[in-house]
């Protein structure tokens, strides 16, 4: 069998971006800096200040900390983090947050020991995390990726700072202008299957878990249960599982997740449709980890264009990735596969994110509903017309064109989101 001649990038682009985490990723993030920043410390603090960016004040002020008997907030992901997080275990930090720590956690919430403030910043997910105890402080700042610290500080001195010239500073990883389309599909279908299996395999336990853990108790107002009782079709099945996996993780589920481009939602809705549609079709299990390979390297790329956090909803691009990679199950060639892309963002590329929550999940379902259509019409050989609206020629265009609205269109929007969460 040739190689794909991308196949080294791509290996490393996808270890990059499907990595586990315990709870959503932005409250996460906090409490890794935070279990940091008292690491450096070494002591408990009575002060800790955390300036964050609006992107990130959204995507935490309405998600369950998990392992915190349902606390919400950035002052609740921070103080887990403090009491009881370890930051060796990176987005899994929490998993060492046990009952006994709940008490002090309460405790140093209710003495208002944290003061947050908005940041001033250009990028798309940027914080910093100081704690103090008597005249004793340390800082720690991250920087575009939710663990990638780029300074650390102790009593106001700089004991690390990541080297702009080695492209760490603000977690510049491998190359993404590699990824398009066709050499995605060729990477998928070239690659060795050995290879892919090791590096899905987690993807399909930790996500199954999650979405069956989802379906089988009560989280929020159990959307997949509903979806369920009212469509018994196997793409209601897709969508009932998908969406409960979300809603399980918003609600402070203590089940990992495998993220994509760092978000767990990402990662459920490039997953669990590809997963559950090779399972009930009887696709071999090699179809479906090169299907995987197609759903989350086109998450990867699209996300690549419109960024970590934004006003664009992630979760629909993963939904147009999973939809994409099920035509490529049924046997669908190349342009079916764009066609599929392209039929899907004309549907749903303008849903907004307005913070992480519960409701993540019922998006997640509209996406992959647009993603079906996508794969129905595509199966037909039909696509709208690549010259309406924001569409181009090329589904790599029309990828391109989606980004630009995502980072150039909607800073304003994601500016009034912001403001309209912060009224209430």
């Amino acid at each position: 069998m040739s190689k794909s001649p991308y196949e080294t990038e791509y290996l490393k682009i996808i270890k990059e971006e499907l990595v586990p985490a315990l709870g959503c990723t932005e409250p996460i993030a906090v409490a890794f800096a935070a279990a940091k920043c008292r690491e450096l410390l070494g002591c408990l603090p009575d002060k800790v200040i955390l300036a964050c960016n609006g992107g990130l004040i959204k995507n935490i002020s309405c998600v369950v900390v998990p392992n915190t008997g349902n606390l919400v907030g950035i002052e609740a992901s921070a103080l887990a983090g403090i009491v009881g997080g370890d930051s060796e275990l990176g987005l899994e930090v929490l998993t060492t947050l046990a009952p006994h720590h709940l008490p002090e956690i309460k405790r140093l919430l209710k003495a208002s020991i944290c003061e947050v403030r908005l940041l001033d910043t250009t990028l798309a997910l940027h914080f910093t995390v100081m704690c103090q105890k008597g005249g004793q402080s340390a800082e720690v700042e991250i920087k575009n990726l939710h663990t990638n610290i780029t300074t650390m500080k102790k009593n106001g001195k700089v004991i690390f700072k990541a080297k702009e010239e080695e492209g760490k500073y603000y977690g510049v990883m491998t190359n993404r202008n590699i990824l398009r389309v066709d050499k995605i599909i060729e990477f998928a279908e070239l690659t060795p299957i050995s290879i892919l299996k090791d590096i899905f395999s987690a993807q399909v336990e930790y996500n199954m878990q999650v979405a069956t853990d989802g379906i089988e108790n009560d989280y929020g107002v159990s959307i997949g249960k509903a979806i369920l009782e009212n469509d018994k079709s196997l793409f209601g099945k897709i969508k009932a599982y998908s969406a409960a996996a979300s809603e399980a993780r918003m609600c402070g589920s203590i089940l990992p997740v495998i993220t994509n481009s760092g978000s767990g939602n990402q990662g459920i809705a490039a997953s669990v449709p590809v997963i559950l549609y090779a399972r009930e079709k009887g696709f071999p299990e090699e179809k479906m980890f090169r299907a995987l390979a197609v759903s989350n390297l086109l998450t990867i790329y699209q996300k690549s264009h419109i960024g970590r956090l934004s006003a664009f909803c992630g979760a629909v691009s993963a939904a147009c990735g999973a939809g994409a990679a099920i035509t490529y199950l049924e046997g669908g060639d190349i342009e079916q596969i764009k066609m599929t892309i392209t039929n899907a963002l004309a549907n749903v590329s303008g849903i907004v994110c307005d913070g992480a929550k519960n409701s993540c999940s019922s998006k997640i379902a509209s996406g992959l509903e647009a993603a079906f259509i996508g794969h129905f019409l595509a199966m037909r050989r039909q696509s709208f017309n690549p010259f309406s609206g924001v569409l181009r020629k090329d589904a790599d265009d029309t990828i391109s064109a989606v980004g630009r609205i995502a980072t150039d269109g909607m800073k304003d929007t994601d500016r009034v989101i912001l403001e309209i969460m912060l009224e209430k």
